[in-house]
């Protein structure tokens, strides 16, 4: 047998090597560049034992319920606990105007502690779903495949999406709650800015 650079008659010339396994990358994060262990499938089309991605129309929409959800929940609920205190309001006396006040305070906390724990008792019930995201077809997940509990529910939305992006938010003039809502349309794992924080993904449910 002829020796050709260590290769022998019966090897196979010109042949890659098989790689050592056809897994799909585990999770959700970056895909490697063209060429570094083969092309990678796009993340919106669903691949055995990955889920597809929920399109940023998907997530707006799912925003846009709940937050409608949330505004008339929470009107319906200011206006019953004020009005028990606005009787004493026709009074005309002071007594009155400060029933009101003080009817006026523990509604708005309500409505607060209900807007807040609205979503995160619905994805720890529902494993990342809310009435907007159902109605969208799409839920959170986490990429280390742990479910939503109400803890890390609270910690993402309520902490990260709503307290910490709010607050910064506010010293820009609301361009990074714009940049948090409009990343997804250019990241190619439809990722919010709040999802690199703690490590989710939306798919498609």
């Amino acid at each position: 047998m002829s020796d050709r650079g260590g290769l022998t008659s019966g090897d196979p010339l010109g042949e890659a090597p098989a790689r050592p396994s056809d897994a799909l990358w585990s999770g959700y994060t970056t895909a490697p560049p063209p060429g570094a262990g083969g092309p990678v499938p796009s993340p919106a089309v669903p691949v055995a034992g990955r889920p597809a991605l929920a399109s940023w129309g998907q997530r707006a929409g799912a925003q846009l319920i709940d937050g409608a959800i949330v505004f008339i929940g929470a009107a319906v609920l200011f206006v019953a606990i004020t009005a028990p205190f606005s009787l004493a309001f026709f009074g005309g006396d002071e007594v009155g105007v400060a029933s009101v006040a003080l009817g006026a305070i523990l509604a708005l906390f309500c409505v607060a502690l209900v807007a807040l724990l609205y979503a995160p008792a619905l994805m720890a019930r529902t494993n990342g779903k809310t009435l907007g995201r159902s109605a969208t077809g799409c839920r959170v997940i986490r990429t280390n495949g742990q479910p939503i509990s109400f803890g890390f529910a609270m910690v993402r939305e309520v902490l990260i999406k709503t307290l910490l992006v709010g607050f910064i938010s506010g010293a820009t003039g609301g361009f990074v709650w714009l940049l948090d809502v409009l990343w997804p349309l250019w990241d190619e794992e439809n990722r919010a800015l709040h999802d690199f924080v703690v490590n989710t993904r939306t798919i498609r449910d």
